[in-house]
Parts: structure tokens; C-alpha cells; sequence
């Protein structure tokens, strides 16, 4: 039997937690390149909510960054046509194939993780469980989907090893029933760092705000703080780890206007910095202009927003409960009666 094309597109598994306001980071490091994803993959895009409650959320704004940052999937340009866009909660089967995954999941493996590691020490006594066992759930999320490739940061290829041990302890336990999943790092913006401390990735949880530009944030507030970044007192535009400062915003740059580092020092040689940040946060605000634009005009139109997330977790659903159903049959369990 021929196989169409649509078919033999590789699966691409993306979710991005609303627990904040998302950053420049999250953009020009993940949905910049999902843009250029969904033409070539089968892509589910989610919205992580579930992960999002690891840390206490204020209800309200939970719910509010849910819709935003479904806003802002679409507003980048990832389109619901193209793709399968969804609320993680929305689909029972991820809380149902993490507890699955649980059972052949070694606390060892989750306490080594490094995020747990360190926001542990954060928390100390009152650290809950869901920080422990989250890698689990992000397991479920992946294999769910039989995904063959998964858009992850440097900082999230342990996790990814994490799901691939899983599944891989899994097929051998009974018979293959995951598909294994790989890595897809992009070669560029994959990971944009602090403002303030450019050896630290850009994070929304900083407690410092001139570290991170909020992908909502007006114009006059990117302006300020790019000119607030820290450089050093070489004056020198150049993309070495020597000058991790200036290398940040070079990728900043870089990955917006598509200039290589190279013809970046070239067009700054012999000029400092001040013209060379002017020029990074006009370059940032061009690009986040029609985005911001974009999602105060979708969140609006709430309507639109929930038949949106209504059909992708309709769809979710109906591939995600296929290899649920398949786990629960592999493990013993009776089928639920129809």
C-alpha cells in the first residue's frame, strides 16, 4: 500500500509553560523556528498548563497567560490550519500516561535532573512532588504523539534523555509501542541569554526585569532596556565567549535580521556600542510591533481563541488516547467496556 505524503511527515512535539509572561528567549529560540517547522512536519504545538502548576499560579493570570500564549503561537505566524494547537489539559490522556510512565520511572533519575536540583534547593522542605516527577508528565506529552523530534534547548536535552530511556524501558519491557524521539536543536537563537548575566539564559522568573524583554512589552521599555544591557569596556563588536554580553546581542540581532556575526562586526568595526544597541533594539521592536498588535486584536476575539483550542484537542485526543490505549492493553489492564 503507498503511503501518502501527508502521512510520512516526521511528528514535531512543542509546548511552552504559561507560568509567565513569555520572553524574547522563548520566541527567537522556539517559536521563530516552529514557524519554519509546520510546513515540513506534522507538528503539535501546546500549551503546557499542566507543568505550569509545579509552582503556585494565581488563578486568574493562569488562565489569562493560557490564552496569551495561545495568542502568541498564532500571532508568530504558526498557523491553526497547518497545525495541531492545544490546552494540555485539555487532553486527559497526558495526566493518565504520566502516572503510567511513573511506574517505570526510578526516583534516582528524577532527582539527578539538574531543574530539579536546583529549584529544590529554592524550595527546600516544601518542594512539591510535581517538581520531582514533571519530567514524566513531559515524557507522556512526547510519546503520546509518537513525535520523532522534539524542538528542545540545551538546557532540556537531560529531560529529552529522560523520555528516551522511558520508552525505550518501556518497548522493552513489553513489545515496541513508542516511537523514540530525537532531538531538534536549531544551529542558531537557540538559546538567548540574560541582559544582566549573559552567561545565564534569559529567563521570565528573574528577579531582575532589566534581564529579559517580555515579547509584550512596549517599545519605549526594549529601548531602555537594551541600552541597560550589559556589554563590557572593550568597545569592541565581536561574537566571542570573551564578551558573552555583546555575543548575546549580536544573536539577538542576528537571528532577526538574518545578518551573520560576521557582517555584524563588519557594519559596527571601529564604532563602540551605543549605535550598535540602538540598532538591536530597533530591530527587536520592529519585529515585536505586529506580533503585539496581532494578540491584543486575538484576545479579543475569545470566540475565535476557543474554537481554536477546541478542534486541536479534538484531535489531540483522538492520537493521544490511541497510545494510551495501547499502554493500558500492553500492561494488563481490562479495556474500559463500550
Amino acid at each position: 500500500m503507498e503511503v501518502s505524503g501527508e502521512q510520512k511527515k516526521k511528528v514535531i512535539f512543542s509546548g511552552i509553560q504559561p507560568s509567565g509572561d513569555l520572553t524574547i528567549g522563548n520566541y527567537l529560540g522556539a517559536l521563530k523556528n516552529w514557524v519554519k517547522l509546520q510546513n515540513e512536519y506534522d507538528c503539535y504545538f501546546c500549551v503546557v498548563d499542566l507543568h505550569a502548576i509545579t509552582v503556585r499560579q494565581e488563578p486568574k493570570d493562569l488562565r489569562r497567560r493560557t490564552l496569551e500564549v495561545l495568542s502568541i503561537y498564532i500571532a508568530a505566524g504558526i498557523d491553526p490550519e497547518k497545525n495541531t494547537m492545544f490546552i494540555q489539559s485539555h487532553v486527559p490522556a497526558h495526566s493518565e500516561a504520566s502516572w503510567l510512565l511513573n511506574c517505570y520511572t526510578y526516583v534516582g533519575e528524577l532527582s539527578r535532573m539538574t531543574q530539579f536540583k536546583d529549584k529544590s534547593k529554592k524550595y527546600e522542605e516544601s518542594v512539591a512532588a510535581g517538581l520531582l516527577n514533571y519530567p514524566v508528565l513531559m515524557a507522556a506529552d512526547i510519546l503520546l504523539y509518537q513525535t520523532d523530534l522534539v524542538p528542545v534547548g540545551v538546557d532540556q536535552k537531560q529531560h529529552l534523555e529522560l523520555t528516551r530511556d522511558l520508552a525505550t524501558r518501556f518497548n522493552h519491557a513489553y513489545s515496541p509501542t513508542f516511537v523514540i524521539p530525537e532531538p531538534y536543536i536549531p544551529k542558531a537563537g537557540a538559546k538567548i541569554m540574560d541582559l544582566q548575566e549573559p552567561t545565564k539564559k534569559m529567563s521570565k522568573s528573574s528577579d531582575n526585569p532589566n534581564s529579559f524583554i517580555l515579547m509584550m512589552d512596549p517599545p519605549e521599555v526594549i529601548r531602555k532596556k537594551i541600552a541597560r544591557a550589559v556589554t563590557d569596556s572593550l568597545g569592541v563588536v565581536r561574537y566571542s565567549d570573551e564578551q558573552p554580553g555583546v555575543k548575546n546581542l549580536m544573536t539577538i540581532l542576528s537571528v532577526i535580521t538574518g545578518m551573520t556575526p560576521e557582517e555584524i562586526e563588519a557594519k559596527y568595526e571601529g564604532q563602540g556600542y551605543a549605535q550598535f544597541k540602538l540598532d538591536v533594539a530597533e530591530a527587536i521592536v520592529k519585529e515585536l510591533e505586529p506580533i503585539q498588535a496581532k494578540v491584543k486584536e486575538l484576545l479579543d476575539d475569545k470566540t475565535y481563541l476557543e474554537n481554536i483550542y477546541k478542534a486541536g484537542a479534538g484531535k489531540a485526543n483522538y492520537v493521544a488516547t490511541k497510545t494510551l490505549r495501547k499502554m493500558q492493553k500492553k500492561i494488563g489492564f481490562i479495556p474500559v467496556a463500550k
